[in-house]
């Protein structure tokens, strides 16, 4: 008699491969049904890309609708909680973009936040935003046509409530995190928006979040870095581009001694150069293909 062959049959139920496995197909599940655009349909979507992935420290009124509650977008907030309501007299409401624990879908833990902030208890805060299937989409809380008039901050000091008392603790965890800030300004002119400035110490930096197409906008890039058009200004260098939630980030390394402001003329400059290019739907060339290879070759994605 022959041997009996032996046969993968799958881990044991309750076993911990199986439940390990479990979990990645839960992982992978919920991957798929991620958003690509978490934030499309909303005026502010590059502008609220990057206070999620790169800028410091700023905050801006957000229009949230139906609520008597003022409400705050905030980068960061203290012990990187999802929200919270000041105790005070206007029972000010915050929700942060950079939190601890978050979803695959940041619009609905946004849209969470909202909800959860709108009833809770004054001086209460919230570390998970925890969305559910009764979660009302985001574009039903907020005004989705309103544009974001944003507040860069130095430094921490405005998780502070005017007139609040020293507390060593809290003057603790605030200078923690100003030793951790990078500065930052965002891109004043006409026709530019969401664009950054960033000082990473040696270099500084422009990423500018943008909202076309991700495929149209590299071929546009293609064509001008092909004629020597892809900077923001004498003394900027194109280094490369990221995509994050569905958007494309390129980046300009520039010389960390000049003032954000001077960079304004340029980049403008150059968003009317894509915007010009961008409406050409011609055959790339052999050279345009190459820039397109070459800026791909360079390109990385954050999630």
């Amino acid at each position: 008699m022959g041997k009996k062959s032996k046969r993968n049959s799958g881990p044991k139920p309750d076993s911990r491969r199986a439940e390990l496995l479990e979990q990645r197909r839960a992982e992978r599940e919920a991957l798929s049904s991620a958003p690509v655009r978490p934030f499309e349909g909303l005026a502010f979507e590059c502008d609220i890309v990057a206070m999620r992935e790169f800028v410091a420290s700023a905050s801006a009124s957000l229009p949230v609708t139906g609520s008597d509650r003022p409400f705050t977008l905030a980068t960061v907030l203290p012990g990187a909680v999802a929200a919270l309501v000041r105790d005070d007299e206007q029972r000010n409401a915050f929700v942060a973009m950079q939190v601890q624990t978050f979803s695959e879908d940041l619009s609905a833990d946004l849209a969470a936040s909202i909800a959860w902030a709108s009833s809770a208890t004054p001086g209460t805060s919230t570390a998970a935003s925890n969305p559910s299937a009764e979660t009302p989409a985001l574009t039903e809380l907020v005004d989705a046509t309103s544009p974001l008039d944003i507040t860069v901050h130095k430094d921490f000091s405005w998780w502070i409530p005017e007139g609040a008392g020293a507390d060593p603790e809290v003057d603790a965890t605030i200078e923690r995190a100003n030793s951790a800030i990078l500065p930052s300004a965002r891109i004043t002119a006409d026709g530019v928006s969401a664009a950054w400035w960033v000082d990473a110490g040696d270099k500084a930096h422009i990423r500018w979040v943008r909202p076309e197409d991700e495929d149209q906008l590299m071929i546009a890039l293609a064509r001008l870095q092909s004629v020597g058009e892809l900077h923001v200004g004498e003394g900027s260098r194109f280094a490369g581009s990221f995509r994050t939630h569905g958007l494309l980030v390129p980046v300009f390394d520039l010389d960390p001694e000049v003032h954000p402001d001077e960079w304004a003329t340029g980049t403008a400059a150059l968003g009317r150069r894509l915007d010009e290019t961008l409406s050409d739907t011609g055959e790339l060339t052999s050279e345009q293909r190459r820039a397109r290879d070459g800026l791909r070759s360079r390109q990385v994605t954050l999630r």
